[in-house]
């Protein structure tokens, strides 16, 4: 993804201005000063190279930000990411094919995990979604993925 991201497009760093991108390599915001970039990630062909799954049409990518260089990756914290309350997300469910089974818009209330908590066990009653996406709904950034527990 530093070198060419999952469009085939070069990688293009920059540094960080204002800071706040949300960093999906380390789950966290970027800092003023840091060297970030902008790339096309696509989760679910990512997902179904592990898995054997087919997701076809579905196979969907759009933007990240990620260190222009490595980093250590997520830290340990037990929350979940980019969990600000009004932020909205888009939950996305996939069956175990990479095929859209549903999903559901979310205003995360002013306690974000139990916003999360409750959208996915909703998921996850579905004995069909496999995992769930969850993209911001301004820009289209995929945030992070969970798997059926």
């Amino acid at each position: 993804m530093r070198a060419v991201d999952d469009a085939g497009r070069p990688c293009a760093p920059y540094t960080a201005t204002e800071g706040g991108e949300p960093l999906r390599c380390c789950l966290r915001p970027a800092a003023p000063g840091e060297r970030i970039a902008l790339v096309s990630y696509a989760p679910l062909r990512r997902w179904a190279a592990e898995t054997g799954a087919e997701p076809g049409a579905y196979d969907e990518q759009g933007p990240v930000f990620v260190h222009a260089g490595e980093c250590g990756g997520p830290a340990p914290s037990g929350k979940y990411p980019f969990a600000r309350p009004g932020a909205l997300r888009a939950l996305r469910r996939y069956d175990a094919e990479g095929r859209i089974v549903g999903g559901r818009l979310l205003e995360l209330p002013e306690d974000p995990a139990e916003g999360f908590d409750r959208a996915l066990a909703e998921a996850f009653a579905d004995p069909a979604v496999a995992l769930v996406h969850v993209r911001a709904v301004e820009y289209g950034c995929f945030h992070f993925e969970v798997r059926r527990p």
